[in-house]
């Protein structure tokens, strides 16, 4: 068997003084000697690990035939975001995770391919608007993050009209809000969502829906209505001095950062004001990302505080293995207590050294506070523990059922409480991952269309 194809990256050295993107992707060659690895399974466990289902060894082997084009029709059937899910899905705990080659060797690296058919279509195929047998209904999609755009690309293929209502002045939610340029460079955010644009589907941003148009407002002139309005809001540690000054959210931070130009400042005027010593709470991708990005505006000192082990970290392995590379450090089995400020500014953060216990329902060990204390001298402090679903459309719609979180609350077809109004992504799940968003998208989409044919 042959040994994966490693993807190449840039300098770590010099990729933590600028946003580019870190991962340099495959060459067509590199691309057609990966795909020469998959074994090109009877029965793909791939596929079933896949939320979105595509038929990864039939895209894989159009690659291995240099049929470029029709890896990407194959690809397309299921996921309309090939370049960015190659780029952020977590493959080793989905596809990859699955893949027969795994067992033996190093998984094929789907995620890769995927990256790299999503690419050459960018660059060298056309899109047209779609060509489907009209469907005379009108659906309403709350929200542009990956969950929106997944159910927008089933409708839109079935010749449903479909309008897109983003609240912010860019589309994409948490695509272009949430991931640094450094792993989801912003041009392929709008190139992927210019070939719906182009297929049909019609896009409104600016216009926040519970305020600016409310629900009960939208069944009227719609058949459907889908929420994807992600889970925006942050979670608070609740610790003393929590809200002192230089302690963001990782939500704010970022949001900062990718849409309102920061990381060009003074080009831009949306400063961040980041310090020498940072730390970051938290151990998921975002955690990651934070840590990454205040690395990249200049702090000379980043760390990561988590509470459990390097083992029991949520973050993908290879964005952990990035921060290590870029200097980030890890100061484990550690738990924020409180903040000490001085004139309002962060000056500190004292932890409780922790340990591990019995297994949770996380199936990881539970940290249990050992009585020992430790200070940490910092000047800015990133908090990356999670988020949750925006309350605003709930707070505007009564009918609306939602759980104790502020998850909506869906059937099996994914309609809510209210008639003809489905719900998919982190509004249903809380934080996810972008596939699972896109799965959930699909789904209500087809749901949809059932019921509009029946």
């Amino acid at each position: 068997m042959k040994n994966k194809v490693k993807m190449r990256e840039l300098d770590q050295a010099k990729r933590v003084h600028h946003f580019l993107e870190v991962a340099c992707g495959y060459s067509e060659e590199e691309a057609v000697l990966e795909a020469s690895r998959c074994l090109e399974c009877k029965h793909p466990k791939c596929v079933l690990a896949c939320p979105v289902e595509i038929d990864i060894p039939g895209f894989i082997q159009a690659i291995k035939k240099r049929d470029f084009e029709g890896a990407y029709e194959v690809v397309t059937k299921d996921n309309v975001l090939p370049a960015i899910c190659g780029r952020v899905c977590p493959q080793e705990s989905q596809c990859e995770g699955a893949c027969i080659v795994g067992i033996k060797n190093e998984a094929v690296s789907i995620g890769a391919l995927e990256r790299f058919v999503g690419d050459y279509a960018r660059l060298h195929m056309k899109t047209s608007k779609v060509k489907a047998k009209k469907i005379d209904k009108k659906v309403a999609l709350v929200g542009s993050g990956p969950a929106s755009l997944a159910c927008a690309a089933v409708l839109v293929e079935e010749g449903v009209h479909v309008d897109m209502f983003e609240a912010l002045h860019d589309y994409g939610g948490v695509l272009m809000y949430g991931i640094p340029s450094f792993r989801l460079p912003k041009d392929i955010v709008k190139e992927e969502i210019k070939v719906l644009e182009d297929k049909g589907v019609h896009f409104h941003k600016n216009v926040l829906i519970g305020k600016t148009i409310t629900i009960d407002e939208l069944k009227e002139d719609y058949d459907a209505i889908f929420l994807g309005t992600g889970a925006g809001l942050p979670r608070e540690l609740g610790l003393p001095g929590e809200h002192g000054s230089g302690i963001y959210y990782a939500n704010e931070f970022l949001t900062r950062v990718n849409l309102m130009g920061s990381a060009d400042f003074p080009n831009h005027k949306t400063p961040v004001k980041i310090g020498q010593k940072v730390a970051v709470i938290g151990g998921g991708n975002v955690a990651m990302d934070a840590a990454r990005t205040a690395r990249r505006l200049g702090a000379r000192e980043v760390f990561i505080l988590y509470r459990r082990d390097m083992d029991s970290l949520p973050a993908r392995k290879e964005e952990i293995h990035h921060a290590m590379e870029e200097g980030i450090e890890f100061r484990l089995l550690e738990s924020p207590v409180s903040f000490a400020l001085e004139d309002y500014q962060v000056k500190s953060v004292k932890t409780e050294v922790m340990k591990l216990g019995d297994l949770d329902a996380s199936g990881r060990r539970r940290p249990i506070g050992s009585g020992t204390f430790s200070d940490h001298e910092v000047d800015s402090v990133i908090v990356a523990i999670g988020q949750s679903p925006n309350p605003i459309v709930k707070r505007a719609t009564k009918e609306l059922k939602t759980d104790e979180w502020g998850r909506v609350v869906v059937d099996d077809a994914l309609q809510t409480s209210i008639e003809g109004v489905y719900a998919g992504g982190d509004s249903v799940l809380g934080a996810a991952t972008v596939i699972l968003a896109m799965g959930a998208g699909k789904k209500a989409a087809l749901n949809m269309v059932k019921s509009f044919k029946s």
